[in-house]
């Protein structure tokens, strides 16, 4: 059964901006638990945030009723199809809306490094080297290929793939950082969960 609880005051306004004209369907909500799993690795592979900083982010974003402590995190995110050992927890519509605001909330917060990574990225493009010839691009890479391999059932997935996955999740963490971000990033979901 959805939970009806909902942010109050401070963030009213971006909940509101997270339309849903009709409920995904399980396999679309599978996909969309994915994909927001997927955006909040990125996020700790390149600024080596703790569940502590996701929950101090639900804290300021009143969103404590849905995001309560480390164990609710960790099933929220337990619940992604990708996971190993997935299915431990279903996630309903309104979890999900509060993932996306704390993943745009800590996106904001670390803006100017996003920025940063994505500026070298299209250098680097540019003068067609190797992403890894940054320390900054190597690093993050490395530890999104590691936290795929560790946490992910990652079989037959090759490092090409996930290098890909994750420069591609990068640039999006750009969009998810700027003002409406949580609202682009609701609206990928949605979009991506129809076409999946």
């Amino acid at each position: 059964m959805p939970s009806t609880v909902k942010p109050s005051t401070n963030e009213s306004a971006a909940w509101v901006s997270l339309p849903l004209t009709d409920q995904p369907n399980p396999e679309q909500l599978d996909n969309i638990k994915a994909q927001l799993d997927l955006a909040l690795l990125a996020l700790e592979a390149l600024t080596q945030i703790s569940s502590e900083a996701m929950l101090q982010a639900a804290k300021d974003l009143e969103l404590t009723d849905l995001v309560a402590d480390r164990v609710a995190l960790w099933r929220l995110r337990q619940a992604s199809p990708l996971r190993r050992g997935q299915g431990r927890k279903r996630m309903d519509v309104e979890e999900a809306r509060a993932l996306v605001l704390i993943i745009c909330h800590l996106a904001k917060q670390h803006e100017e490094l996003i920025r940063r990574a994505v500026a070298l990225l299209e250098q680097l493009t540019e003068q067609q080297r190797e992403p890894h010839q940054a320390a900054l691009l190597g690093d993050y890479l490395d530890n999104f290929t590691n936290g795929y391999q560790e946490r992910m059932e990652a079989d037959h997935t090759s490092i090409d793939r996930l290098t890909h996955l994750g420069l591609k999740l990068l640039i999006d963490l750009l969009f998810y950082s700027a003002p409406q971000g949580h609202r682009r990033l609701w609206l990928a979901l949605l979009d991506r969960s129809l076409k999946a």
